[in-house]
């Protein structure tokens, strides 16, 4: 099992993704800024009601550039924590 930790964090104010793009940043923010990612990925899975979650089936997608893998993982970790 993956053990689950609870980081006491807070929003970053330029985390408003725009039209049909989602989070459209460079990715050296993505890895400077402390917790970017898993703020943002916590605050989709939050916007989505929890009995709509359990037992669905979430797709994650990627171009393979620099970090995806990375990415990747951060979300399919913190989408099984929720």
């Amino acid at each position: 099992p993956i053990p689950v930790l609870t980081v006491q964090t807070a929003p970053y104010e330029d985390q408003r993704p725009t039209g049909g793009g989602g989070l459209r940043r460079p990715t050296a923010l993505f890895e400077s800024q402390r917790n970017y990612l898993p703020n943002f990925v916590q605050s989709l899975l939050s916007s989505v009601d929890l009995r709509d979650r359990q037992g669905c089936t979430m797709v994650v997608g990627s171009d393979g550039r620099y970090f995806s893998r990375t990415a990747i993982e951060i979300v399919v970790q913190m989408a099984a924590a929720n």
